[in-house]
């Protein structure tokens, strides 16, 4: 149905305030189909975005927002049934689809998708992957869950053979409750970690393992799969995989790994070692492990698809970040204020270790607002009072938890239930997985 859509189709998409939509929005803009969207609300940046692209966006939802004569709706994953406007495209028949369903027939078929997934860290790498093979001259397509700041926008068409997109765990649609990433046909997946997350829709670590074990079983044999296997279920999806592997750790042996030279409050300098070889040095913006790691995942990714060492070097070296990753929103009475996105016990503990090493010396003051499911689940593992170490900083301010109702089934419910994971960090990997011949020297 969308392989056969006209080129001046009229397209509109039921959440398009939502960062992917928006950003799917932009490409089907550029593309040249006509783009209208409705939403409860809309704010900044989608918003402005939305605004600058020319698209309407009507609020709230309503049946009398389906435009005449629309050829296609767009559902986004936050919409269920109950929904007055999409009760009226199911009512009139009208043809929908999901997001991932667009992206994967209009944009990823026929190119080489780099696909990034991970428990944390997607929107970095996938900005690194996609500016290190721009900086070469590859001009790939990105979708990306956030504003890379060497670019102006989340998003871009392309015009080289490569598409990287963030690829996301969580359901795709109402009527698809699998992951979305199970659509982008990757020719290169990245897996940085997995860890349980999404606690709304997955029991327990096992059943998101289970999801990430089907992307890397859709990788094909002339393709690659990247893995950060200091995390263990990443490292047990990887031994997993049919089709090629490529390691990488910041500690411990691996495919990759990174020789910490220097670091301060300007970034880390580092050297890039391929199966104990070194092909690039980078002086980067990059703080803590994590960073390091994000790094290390889109060097293999951007190695795999034909950079050499020295454009690797230059794209790390040039990359300037992304919006709401560690992000200085100006200083005002000598505090420097930094906006961060990490909601997740890992993510706030490495946003902490960068902060230390960015701000070295300085006090650090961490307001935290528990907006994901995840962080406001009752379940001991992920209770906020377990995410915050003395030792990374001196205090924590949280608003207080809001109640969720629990959904009454997950959709890989039939799963075994699996060991729970531990929190925050995850083991680490035994030294002499597969073929790994290097050794990370970070010592954070």
């Amino acid at each position: 149905m969308i392989g056969t859509i006209s080129a001046s189709a009229r397209i509109h998409l039921l959440g398009i305030s939502g960062t992917a939509m928006a950003s799917l929005a932009g490409l089907l803009e550029e593309r040249g189909f006509r783009v209208t969207g409705s939403d409860n609300d809309c704010y900044p940046p989608m918003s402005t975005l939305l605004a600058e692209l020319g698209i309407e966006v009507r609020s709230p939802y309503a049946p009398a927002n389906l435009p005449e004569g629309v050829d296609l709706v767009v559902v986004g994953n936050a919409l269920s049934r109950g929904n007055p406007e999409l009760e009226a495209v199911l009512e009139r028949r009208l043809p929908y689809v999901s997001m991932p369903e667009v992206l994967k027939d209009l944009f990823l078929r026929g190119r080489t998708p780099v696909v990034v997934a991970g428990t944390h860290g997607k929107t970095t790498t996938s900005a690194l992957a996609a500016w290190l093979l721009d900086s070469s001259g590859r001009a790939p397509g990105f979708l990306i869950g956030g504003v890379p700041s060497n670019f102006a926008r989340s998003f871009r068409s392309g015009t080289g053979e490569a598409f990287v997109v963030e690829g996301d765990e969580y359901d795709t649609a109402f009527f698809d409750k699998g992951p979305k990433f199970l659509h982008y046909l990757p020719a290169v997946a990245i897996v940085g970690n997995v860890e349980f997350d999404h606690a709304d829709i997955y029991r327990d670590a096992g059943e998101v393992e289970k999801a990430f074990r089907l992307l890397a079983n859709l990788v094909p044999r002339n393709g690659l799969l990247v893995a950060g296997i200091e995390s263990e279920r990443a490292r047990r999806v990887a031994e997993g995989a049919i089709c090629p592997v490529e390691s990488f750790a910041v500690e411990g042996e691996a495919d990759w790994t990174a020789e910490v030279l220097e670091r301060g409050a300007t970034g880390t300098r580092f050297r890039l070692h391929r199966k104990g070889v070194a092909i690039a040095q980078a002086s980067a913006r990059l703080w803590g492990p994590a960073a390091l790691r994000n790094a290390l995942a889109a060097a293999a990714a951007a190695h795999f698809l034909g950079c050499s060492g020295s454009e690797i070097a230059r794209g790390l070296s040039t990359f300037s970040g992304v919006k709401r990753r560690l992000e200085v929103l100006g200083v005002a009475g000598g505090v420097t204020v930094v906006d961060d996105f990490a909601h997740h016990p890992t993510a706030i503990r490495e946003t902490l270790l960068a902060a230390r090493g960015r701000f070295p010396g300085a006090r650090l003051l961490s307001v935290f607002e528990p907006r994901s499911f995840t962080s406001r689940s009752r379940r001991p593992l992920l209770s906020p009072t377990r995410w915050f170490s003395p030792r990374s900083f001196r205090r924590a301010v949280s608003p207080p938890k809001k109640s969720f109702r629990k959904r009454s089934s997950s959709p890989t419910s039939r799963l075994r239930e699996s060991k729970p994971l531990s929190f925050p960090g995850s083991k680490r990997s035994s030294p002499d997985w597969r073929s790994g011949r290097g050794r990370g020297t970070s010592s954070w």
